[in-house]
Order: structure tokens, then C-alpha cells, then sequence
């Protein structure tokens, strides 16, 4: 089984639906996390979820020193910058592993490895969960020194990642190497994309797990599932199927969170089953 490490830079606080992004990580057993922080210990966290204490100001001192930039954001943010330089920053953390990823916190995983499988893994060097994108929110790419140093392929990445501000270099600069002239009918973009050799070896499939925003559902529709459901591991909706998601990312939800999570919640994390909606989450 090839192994896959996710490398995550988070600062500032914890947010309040931290224990089920810890219980999601514990039911994937057989991929690694690695958290750089100061927000403090997760309670509970497994043996495959690292969280390795550093300040701000240290981590962004060490990543413009291994990129020879001067690196000075504006926020936290900005370190969504540096998502396709991860690999590149933290290479040392990566030995003897065949893929590494950079991943969000504002989402629950279901079994990822029954989507990314061993043998979707030989096939590519970076996989995206989105279709006309690179899926900022969770990306996969093989460990070696091509994709590790890929970012260094987009034309002015230095200065994109010294600005001070955030740049969304990871879906948009970062993307047009391997995703050119998107907008073309698709007939000319396939011909496009076989003449790109950053393209011919990276996936872009749309697996619907960033639902109500401007990609359409699984039918075409924008009739969105109302609740997902977290069972044993698993994730899927209410739409009444068998279909499994690799990770429910709930950007669109989060905002209308403003009470804090119960205490007992961190209980409901430990369950075997729970749901997630518009309201939150909820114990099922």
C-alpha cells in the first residue's frame, strides 16, 4: 500500500467541529497527518495525527528560508500560498512516503483510500478532487522531487508567494500548469491537455464532496443534500443511495456556525455515527 502524508500549517484557534476532523483522521488509519501549529495538543488525537508546536512567526521565518523569499504575511491566509510548496518546505517529513497532500481543516473524511486506491495512485502524480482545478481544499501528489518543485514551474512564483497578501496561488497560478484555456469546448481542451505533460500524468475529477457553490451536483442539478452523514467511517448523504465521498468539505455551511460547539460534542465525535447540516452537527 503506497503511504500518503497530508501536511497542514494552522494557526491561531482550534475551531469548534476539531474533534470530528480528529475522528475522521482516526477511521483512516493507513494515512498520515502532520500539523504544524500553536494552537495547543488535540485531545484525543490518533497515533496518524502529528501536531508539531511552532509560532507564526517561526514557521513563516523557516518556509521563506527554505524558499529564499522573504515571507512576511499579512495573516494566516496567506499560508493557503504555500499549499504547492509543502512538499518543497517540509521534504525531510516526507521520507518514505509516496505521496504527500496538503489538506483544509473545514472538512470530515470519509475512507479515503476506497477513492484514491493504490492503483489510482500509480497512474497519477497529482490527483484533484476538482475538474477544472486543483483542489486547494485537498490535493495529492507523488513524492519526488518533480512535483515536490513544481510550483517553481509558475511564472513569477516568487513574487506570488513573497506578497504579503493572499494570492490563491494553489487554485488559480499553481493550476494553470496543469489546466489551460478551461473555458474551450472540451474536444479542443483534451487536445490541449494531451500536448501538456503536467496534464497527461494529474487527475481532475469532480468528486462533489464541496457542495452548494457554483459546481453542479451529481445530476447536474443545484439541489444540494441537506444533511451528510459520517457512519463508521463513511461518508454520505441523505439522498437515500449507497454513493461514499472521500471528505464532505463544508466551506458553505461553517459561516452560519455561531454557537460554539456543546461540550458533549466532543462525545458525539467518539460515536460511531453522526450528521452534519446547515446547523451544524448533529448526534444520529
Amino acid at each position: 500500500m503506497m503511504r500518503i502524508r497530508i501536511l497542514i500549517p494552522y494557526f491561531g484557534r482550534w475551531p469548534h467541529w476539531m474533534p470530528f476532523f480528529v475522528a475522521s483522521c482516526r477511521a483512516n488509519p493507513d494515512i498520515d497527518w502532520l500539523l504544524f501549529s500553536d494552537c495547543g495538543e488535540l485531545p484525543g488525537a490518533p497515533d496518524n495525527l502529528e501536531v508539531r508546536a511552532i509560532s507564526f512567526a517561526d514557521y513563516c521565518q523557516q518556509a521563506g528560508a527554505k524558499l529564499e523569499i522573504a515571507f512576511a504575511p499579512e495573516s494566516p491566509y496567506k499560508l493557503c500560498d504555500l499549499k504547492p510548496a509543502l512538499g518543497f518546505i517540509h521534504a525531510d517529513e516526507l521520507e518514505g512516503y509516496d505521496f504527500w497532500g496538503f489538506s483544509d481543516i473545514d472538512l470530515v473524511y470519509g475512507q479515503l483510500r476506497r477513492y484514491f486506491t493504490d492503483q489510482r495512485l500509480a497512474r497519477y502524480e497529482l490527483l484533484s478532487t476538482h475538474e477544472r482545478r486543483v483542489s486547494g481544499h485537498f490535493c495529492l501528489l507523488r513524492n519526488n522531487a518533480r512535483m515536490r518543485e513544481a510550483f517553481r514551474s509558475v511564472e513569477g512564483w516568487r513574487r506570488l508567494l513573497a506578497n504579503p497578501r493572499h494570492q490563491a496561488f494553489d487554485e488559480v497560478a499553481f493550476s494553470r500548469l496543469f489546466i489551460r484555456r478551461k473555458n474551450w469546448p472540451a474536444g479542443l481542451r483534451r487536445l490541449l491537455d494531451a500536448a501538456n505533460p503536467w496534464r497527461r500524468r494529474s487527475e481532475f475529477a469532480e468528486a462533489y464532496s464541496t457542495p452548494n457553490g457554483r459546481i453542479a451536483w451529481v445530476d447536474g442539478s443545484f439541489d444540494f443534500p441537506q444533511r451528510w452523514f459520517w457512519d463508521n467511517g463513511v461518508m454520505r448523504t441523505d439522498r437515500g443511495d449507497e454513493r461514499e465521498f472521500p471528505y464532505f468539505h463544508f466551506i458553505a455551511w461553517k459561516t452560519g456556525w455561531h454557537a460554539a460547539l456543546p461540550e458533549q460534542g466532543a462525545d458525539w465525535a467518539l460515536g460511531s455515527r453522526w450528521s452534519i447540516s446547515a446547523t451544524g452537527f448533529h448526534k444520529d
